[in-house]
């Protein structure tokens, strides 16, 4: 009797003493960071300012956890769908003050270690928002992965934004499934495009455009601490 009430003790303060060493190394929950982001697929900055948050986020220490989601912008809303030549259209809306531009655009992209593209098509960016908002029907993060893609090709690879073999094989690459079929029908996602630009993009003037947390607005290709500072002060409401 007196062996059997000692393993019983033994065993009741065994499970108290792992609980408590369970709870102690799960440590307080982690803060949400939600992220929504207005952007336009043709938009450098946008696409610097992605990498920036990227940055921001690996160098966060796994202190939050993050939901980002991206929304259209339409830097040029009448833009044709067969595209134009990308040299040539920034020549005639940027004019002379194109040539330190591009020279400051490549200037940034090689301290990502990427080589910024100017050759190829630039157009109409209506398909690769309605493709950005159904991989985000798949989840955020292969959403965040597919404006990675999209990015990388028409940036530095003078892949067209409005080739549908181009955001097809962008989606194949991040492992989203239906995208071809998607696209074909033109509808497909028009109506939630329509409405994410009046919902969030249509109070602002220009992107990269940030809301944080619902609460904190940030514009612009945003260096990494920036992001950090902002994160640490949605972190603390």
């Amino acid at each position: 009797m007196r062996l059997n009430c000692l393993l019983q003790f033994q065993i009741r303060k065994f499970h108290r003493s792992s609980f408590m060493a369970q709870s102690a190394s799960a440590g307080p929950a982690k803060k949400l960071i939600q992220i929504d982001v207005s952007a336009d697929t043709v938009c450098p900055w946008c696409f610097v300012g992605k990498k920036n948050l990227d940055k921001a986020i690996a160098s966060s220490n796994n202190q939050y956890n993050f939901e980002i989601k991206w929304h259209p912008y339409f830097l040029n809303p009448s833009a044709p769908k067969e595209g134009v030549v990308k040299k040539d259209y920034y020549r005639s809306r940027f004019g002379p003050r194109v040539e330190q531009m591009e020279s400051r655009m490549a200037e940034i992209f090689k301290g990502f270690g990427l080589e910024y593209d100017v050759d190829g098509l630039t157009g109409n960016t209506l398909d690769s928002h309605r493709l950005i908002y159904f991989a985000g029907q798949q989840g955020p993060d292969k959403q965040h992965k597919l404006v990675e893609e999209l990015c990388l090709g028409y940036f530095t690879q003078g892949k067209y934004i409005g080739d549908r073999q181009f955001l097809v094989e962008s989606a194949r690459k991040v492992g989203l499934e239906g995208a071809a079929e998607f696209l074909e029908d033109p509808n497909n996602g028009l109506k939630e495009v329509n409405a994410e630009l009046q919902k969030y993009s249509a109070n602002i003037s220009g992107v990269p455009y940030y809301v944080i947390n619902g609460k904190y607005q940030l514009s612009g290709g945003q260096p990494p601490e920036t992001f950090l500072r902002t994160f640490q002060t949605a972190a603390s409401k």
